[in-house]
């Protein structure tokens, strides 16, 4: 069994996919638009105009496998109760990508020292994704 994360990003998960490409990254490995189905959607599941939108992405990031999509294209992300965590071996490496995925986002806890970390930081993105880096501590 493997849990495997799916990211709804409602219409902009083309520009995400871009910025995890340049932030972290991150390799498309699959990249499906809504008129590439094989199958014609369901009507009124879509809006009009989104037929280039994103189906689905299999997305490479570190070692790591997400998939995305833009879903129903509702425009209302929301990405709640759960965090993405980021694991690095060097501390610098934490600052690094807070600094990247900060931008446009919100800092929910800088880069720091813990009991549990020696670097550790918590961030939302300019998508509203959560992100959890960490430097796990020597226990």
């Amino acid at each position: 069994m493997q849990v495997q994360p799916y990211l709804f990003f409602d219409g902009r998960c083309e520009e995400a996919i871009r910025f995890y490409e340049k932030a972290l990254g991150a390799k498309v490995e699959v990249l499906m638009r809504n008129s590439d189905s094989p199958e014609p959607h369901p009507p009124g599941m879509l809006p009009p105009g989104s037929e280039n939108k994103v189906m689905h992405a299999t997305v490479k990031i570190g070692d790591s496998t997400v998939f995305m999509s833009d879903g129903m294209c509702s425009g209302a992300v929301k990405f709640e109760g759960f965090s993405l965590s980021l694991d690095f071996t060097k501390d610098e490496d934490v600052d690094r990508y807070f600094n990247i995925l900060v931008e446009g986002g919100e800092a929910n806890m800088p880069p720091g020292k813990t009991f549990f970390a020696s670097r550790f930081a918590m961030v939302k993105d300019q998508f509203g994704m959560h992100w959890m880096l960490i430097v796990p501590a020597q226990m």
